[in-house]
């Protein structure tokens, strides 16, 4: 908390005359390894215009990388890769200062890891497929052919100057290369000719390598190390930590990467991870979720938040008695579009009890769906009272007791039954209050774990924080936090009485009475400029780009399938003169509660086109008053004014009027299917 404190000063005042002298003496104070938890903070500033906090930030850096060498060469390897000039050769000067100070060998270990582990999180086969998928869109829904040259160009010239390097990118190579190199020939002719003809061309070859393409990445199962990555398969006893696990107060105890698990697993969800097995020198096994097409910087900083509110949790009387914390793991993101996070063991999600209740007993997956499209197939053009309706005819027709009954079934007997019990209320306590103050969005059910042995609910993927869903144009999130009937249900009899209320008040009472010490932590975190440009209005530099994000979601949204995780994009759909694949829609049909993604994706094109990579054209006064609403927001409801500004509300009556707006069938009703506000 102290030293979240003194860099919100140092960031705000370095090079001022008159706390300059107060600065320097609380860096003298502060022990060297407790900078170590803010370092993505401060390697996100390497991007400010002060030159003197620039060299200050440079010389803290310098230093602690000669001291603890392992902490930060990741960190400076991922900030070396980043898209903003000025701090890609800040972490590029540092890194050659660790290669000076005798760290040669870990430096270059870091860099092969992070290329290598870059290249298996999205392979050429699904670069292209994403590039074809954005260009289509470009081209077919917005006529802008510019920006789908723009978005090719890049694999064009990838292909040609830095040419394949594993097996995997050779058989690409030989698979698709030709019909892409007649289809870039026909984007030349057009640079030169402006003739529409010539695109058209393009699109004929294009499409041809989409259909192989998308029907490669599709099967894809599993991948050998060797044909992805041979360097990888044959790195040895490397020095380099295994990552998230390294430790300042166990210098002596580093546990480095003994060897990569020569197969990987590829999730069938729709942007693929992989599950990849790390031996360390412990002799361990490391399992860790691989991620490409996203960023993880956001996670990482609400996993440093996670463990700031734990401390608090900890030195309280009561939260300690009661085990009160937050479930966190590592994320180490590797690039602006991948990273890894540490497999959690033993854990299943919503979605997945659910859906092994309901084939066990042969209930259909998608039954309250159903139920509503029998009424009202489509749902989304009704007016709210009539989406109640509808809403509260799927509730009266099923039970909701599936939860209930998998945590019965799962215990060997009442004890323990009792144990996970109250362990899932507790917890699910502690994230609905720190959730609701941090405006976590998206609890749809495959971002909610239990875990098998203790019933601890664990929350996964905080892409969208700070209320950014509930302020989107289609389908706002209007709920505090996830507290569906399912959820309730497996609270038993009590229901929200007794255990789980006495917990919500308990926490919200902790944190408002460390509203200092929490705003302080939440302002490192927004004012941090890596994270503040996701929080802008996507069409905060161009006029009618979220009207433009707006009509893809909107069309996303058109039929069971596109809005409930069907793979059907502009290219797929234009291209096959609306044709869907029908596999995909029997499937979406089957289980319509797949995780659509294409809101908070659009949402991200957007802003990457608009305000470049990491938003290095946003304006920093836009930015910094996008931050100080973001805080004011935050800060209400802390001080219980979150819902009238004139009017304090205590902690009882703040928690009750936060249970009212999650199970609110009004709010509930509008979400979209995909967060199944039925379960």
């Amino acid at each position: 908390q102290d030293i979240l404190r003194l860099i919100t000063l140092w960031f705000n005042y370095a090079g001022d005359p008159e706390v300059e002298p107060a600065l320097e003496e609380g860096f003298s104070a502060a022990p060297l390894s407790a900078w170590l938890q803010v370092v993505p903070q401060i390697l996100a500033r390497l991007r400010s215009p002060n030159e003197h906090l620039l060299i200050t930030i440079q010389e803290l850096l310098g230093r602690l990388s000669r001291r603890y060498p392992q902490a930060v060469v990741f960190p400076l390897t991922v900030a070396g890769k980043s898209p903003v000039v000025s701090v890609a050769s800040s972490a590029r000067q540092l890194l050659r200062g660790m290669r000076e100070d005798g760290s040669e060998k870990l430096v270059r270990e870091s860099e092969m890891v992070s290329e290598e582990l870059i290249r298996i999180s999205i392979l050429w086969h699904e670069q292209w497929c994403e590039a074809l998928e954005e260009a289509s869109r470009f081209y077919h829904n917005e006529g802008d052919t510019e920006a789908m040259i723009k978005a090719l160009r890049p694999l064009h010239e990838q292909m040609q100057k830095v040419g394949p390097q594993t097996m995997r990118e050779i058989a690409f190579q030989q698979d698709s290369s030709r019909e892409l190199q007649e289809a870039w020939r026909c984007i030349q002719r057009f640079e030169t000719s402006g003739s529409k003809v010539d695109t058209d061309q393009a699109w004929q070859s294009y499409y041809k390598v989409f259909q192989k393409l998308r029907k490669q990445v599709q099967g894809l199962t599993h991948l050998d190390m060797q044909s992805v990555s041979p360097l990888l398969l044959n790195a040895r006893r490397l020095e380099l930590a295994v990552p998230g696990t390294y430790d300042a107060d166990r210098p002596d105890e580093v546990v480095t990467i003994a060897s990569f698990s020569p197969s990987i697993e590829v999730m069938t969800s729709k942007q693929r991870p992989r599950i990849l097995q790390i031996t360390g020198s412990d002799g361990r096994t490391y399992q860790f979720l691989l991620k490409g097409h996203e960023d993880l910087k956001q996670d990482e900083r609400v996993m440093q938040l996670f463990g700031l509110i734990n401390c608090l949790l900890a030195e309280h009387e009561a939260s300690a008695r009661g085990d009160l914390s937050i479930a966190r793991f590592a994320v180490v993101p590797l690039s602006a579009n991948s990273g890894l996070i540490e497999w959690v063991p033993r854990c299943d999600t919503l979605h997945q009890l659910i859906k092994m209740y309901r084939k066990s007993r042969h209930v259909e997956l998608s039954v309250e769906y159903q139920l509503m499209r029998s009424m009202c197939a489509r749902c989304e053009e009704l007016s709210v009272l009539q989406r109640v309706e509808v809403f509260r005819h799927a509730l009266a027709s099923t039970s909701g007791a599936d939860l209930q009954r998998v945590l019965w079934l799962q215990s060997k007997n009442s004890e323990v039954w009792l144990s996970r019990r109250t362990t899932y209320c507790r917890s699910l306590a502690v994230m609905s209050v720190v959730g609701y103050i941090l405006g976590l969005g998206d609890r749809h059910p495959s971002n909610l774990m239990i875990a098998r042995q203790s019933g601890q609910v664990v929350h996964i993927d905080f892409g969208d924080c700070f209320e950014i869903a509930a302020f989107r144009e289609k389908y706002p999130e209007r709920i505090p936090f996830r507290l569906t009937r399912m959820l309730l249900n497996a609270l038993e009899v009590s229901g929200v009485e007794g255990n789980y209320r006495h917990t919500c008040e308990l926490v919200m009472n902790l944190l408002r009475s460390n509203k200092d010490a929490v705003m302080a932590m939440l302002e490192a975190f927004v004012f941090d400029p890596l994270i503040t440009w996701r929080l802008l209005p996507a069409h905060a530099q161009r006029g009618g780009g979220t009207a433009a994000a707006g009509a893809e979601v909107s069309s996303s949204i058109r039929g069971a399938g596109e809005l409930l995780g069907s793979d059907q994009g502009p290219l797929a759909g234009r291209l096959l003169h609306q044709d869907p694949l029908r596999e995909e829609s029997e499937q979406a049909e089957s289980d319509p509660h797949l995780l659509s993604t294409s809101c908070r994706q659009a949402r991200q094109r957007e802003l990457r086109q608009n305000l470049g990579p990491e938003g290095v054209r946003a304006d920093p006064e836009l930015l910094s008053a996008t931050a100080r609403t973001v805080i004011s927001r935050v800060y209400a409801k802390l001080t219980g004014t979150d819902f009238r500004r004139r009017e304090v509300l205590d902690v009882e009556s703040q928690v009750e009027r936060l249970f009212q707006e999650a199970t609110s069938h009004e709010n509930l009703s509008q979400c979209y299917v995909g967060w199944c506000p039925f379960w």
